[in-house]
């Protein structure tokens, strides 16, 4: 018997059509096809079941996963899955996985900095899972320094080997996931020695473990680092750390595709130019985008859907309390993230097409657009991670105190994806990389360069200093351009500023120190306005289906005018709009707010999502909340035996205790 659904009511204020809304935000009607169909196929197989996993203690957790990642290789080879739908049979179900760092790391790696003579050895054996592959960069006592690594590779001219050591504790590689306690081989980053000269440091190929038995070779000492934050979530993957012990490996084991060693000992670069290397992170960085708006989107589904089933004060004469979800002060915090939700997932198509345009250009050697490309992908990662993790936890508090609860999902979801904000580029310093190139870009203008791409608004600069808007009503703030203008204004204006602080120091190194904070905020300032652009280009395009694209226009505005409001300090002190212009933003906010209320629940079904993905009993697709979490309640171990182990032991003595002896 099917259950009632709790939000058929809310369902039915929808002024626009769901179905074709699933459609733009799965990007086409064929992605819509293939996630709901894959979804479905890992919802409806109970080895993938979820619910347990916060009761798993940390080797029951990770033996859990191995089974469920076997049994996902052994679905996925059955249903004869090609690279896109076995990627996406990954991602549903749902657990972080020594397969994450051999799928999204080791093989593209190879690929991208391995010969093609390396790629015909290694690539069928990782495509097979002959071998299990992951990628040790970070140590102990660096990460975002790449070039401060102190792991070493020098060659030894007599055998034809490198031998990889690891010099000190802090060159302990630390962190990689599937290196603790799975993975029987590594692409290890290392200062490459020859003849007593460094050259930068490069990838190898580097065996860990015996293939026969698993045990780690001679040299190499192996383990995972440890339980990390949140109770299940990450910790069913095995962080490691990894220290070498001149252990020899082929010269051919290093990965050649950009700079080689020759037989000799000779050090040199191939005609492939390095820039290629950047295409890979280009990749990697539009991957987390995309990634951010899921994330996002899954806690705000679960924080809309039990926004609209909780009541709470309101009732007077024993009528109905109010949804949550009516007052303006829920509405204000969880209106804006749902945008950004879909800003995120506009700005992060936009990067795959970004994506594949710098592709076509590095192999018609044009390189033109790459240093842009590479510093907006840097500032998105950035700001989309900084967002969603801040994001999921707003989400967890708009639920009250059910949302700390496990069985919500919230918890395990912020724990799992916070880690991004470190990740591939601490989230500070890929800014300050953003601020660099917008320095340097501002720098060049004098000597007519001509900014590209989302940096063009820089060679309007004049103008963009004498702007000043021109809204006169609440109504003016729905215009495109007047977004866009106070947008840009306010960018350019900061980054103008701190370029002419910078120009007072006489050494720019000291200056960059001193002025780092200014920098930051400059960058973070060009970002926003990159993701409310992408988002007011994405509605020109021509989106189909019954108020569809009155939906997002609304959205739009709200995520830009939430910006201008919580950074009103940056747009008022810059001079792009007054006093006046502000309040009248803040106006307009305020009725969006109520035009998006009828269609929440809608908006966030077009997510599309089933119940095992969101793994949250407040963010069912039917609303029954209450049944659903008194029942999780008796499934934790804890309610096993009714009178709990050592209650006898140590608390029964203090309830029976003499009341002489007592003093309390």
């Amino acid at each position: 018997m099917a259950g009632v659904d709790h939000l058929d009511f809310e369902r039915n204020k929808a002024q626009f059509d769901v179905a074709d809304m699933k459609i733009v935000w799965a990007g086409s009607r064929q992605e819509f096809e293939l996630s709901d169909r894959i979804s479905r196929l890992v919802a409806s197989d109970p080895e993938f079941r979820k619910d347990n996993r916060t009761s798993l203690d940390r080797k029951e957790l990770f033996k859990n996963t191995l089974r469920k990642t076997a049994h996902a290789w052994k679905r996925i080879n059955e249903l004869g899955l090609n690279e896109q739908e076995a990627t996406k049979f990954r991602s549903f179900v749902d657990e972080p996985a020594f397969t994450d760092l051999h799928w999204g790391m080791f093989v593209p790696a190879i690929k991208g900095q391995g010969t093609d003579e390396q790629q015909e050895k290694w690539l069928p054996l990782a495509y097979k899972m002959q071998i299990i592959g992951c990628y040790a960069q970070t140590e102990l006592g660096h990460g975002s320094n790449v070039q401060g690594l102190e792991t070493t590779a020098t060659f030894d001219p007599k055998t034809d080997e490198f031998i990889i050591h690891s010099p000190t504790l802090t060159s302990s590689k630390w962190w990689p996931g599937g290196l603790g306690k799975i993975s029987t081989h590594a692409v290890v980053y290392a200062r490459l020695i020859t003849d007593g000269q460094y050259h930068g440091v490069h990838g190898f190929i580097v065996q860990l473990r015996s293939l026969n038995d698993h045990l780690p070779l001679p040299g190499i000492t192996v383990g995972d680092i440890g339980m990390k934050f949140g109770n299940a979530a990450y910790n069913s993957m095995d962080n490691g750390v990894l220290r070498f012990d001149n252990v020899r490996i082929p010269r051919n084991q290093m990965l050649m595709r950009v700079s080689q060693v020759t037989r000799e000992g000779k050090f040199v670069q191939s005609n492939v130019p390095r820039q290629l290397v950047y295409g890979t992170m280009v990749f990697v960085r539009q991957a987390i985008v995309a990634d951010a708006s899921t994330a996002l989107s899954r806690a705000v589904c679960i924080a809309t859907r039990y926004s609209a089933v909780r009541r709470q004060f309101g009732s007077h004469n024993g009528g109905l309390e109010t949804q949550v979800i009516d007052y303006k002060t829920q509405q204000a915090r969880l209106f804006p993230l749902l945008a950004s939700a879909y800003a995120f997932r506009f700005v992060g198509e936009w990067l795959k097409w970004l994506y594949t345009d710098v592709t076509q250009r590095l192999q018609a050697n044009d390189f033109s657009t790459l240093p842009e490309a590479h510093a907006c992908t840097a500032g998105l990662k950035s700001l989309t991670t900084s967002a969603t993790a801040d994001g999921i936890e707003e989400c967890r508090k708009l639920c009250g105190g059910h949302g700390y609860l496990c069985s919500s999902g919230l918890p395990e979801l912020f724990a799992v994806y916070v880690p991004a904000c470190t990740y591939e580029g601490d989230n500070t310093v890929m800014l300050l990389q953003v601020a660099r190139f917008l320095m340097k870009t501002i720098s060049q203008l004098a000597s007519g360069n001509k900014p590209v791409g989302t940096t063009a608004y820089l060679g309007r600069v004049e103008q963009l200093i004498q702007y000043r808007s021109d809204v006169k009503t609440a109504e003016d703030w729905l215009k495109p351009n007047v977004v866009i203008g106070a947008f840009e204004a306010r960018a350019a204006r900061m980054s103008v500023a701190v370029a002419q602080n910078l120009s007072k120091f006489a050494n720019p190194e000291e200056g960059f120190q001193e002025l780092s904070a200014d920098l930051v905020e400059a960058a973070a300032a060009h970002c926003q306005l990159i993701v409310v652009s992408k988002f007011i280009e994405k509605l020109q395009q021509d989106i189909p289906g019954k108020g569809v694209k009155q939906q997002l226009e609304v959205l739009c505005s709200i995520y830009a005018l939430y910006l201008l409001h919580k950074h009103l300090g940056d747009f008022l002190s810059t001079g792009c709009i007054n006093q006046k212009q502000g309040s009248l933003a803040n106006d307009l906010l305020r009725s969006l707010y109520s035009q998006v209320r009828p269609n929440a629940i809608a908006l966030v079904d077009a997510f599309n999502y089933t119940d095992h993905l969101l793994g949250s009993v407040l963010g069912r697709y039917d609303g029954n909340v209450y049944p659903k979490l008194y029942e999780e309640a008796w499934k934790d171990p804890l309610n096993d035996s009714v009178v709990p182990d050592g209650f006898k032991e140590y608390v029964q003595p203090i309830l029976r205790q003499q009341i002489r002896n007592a003093r309390l």
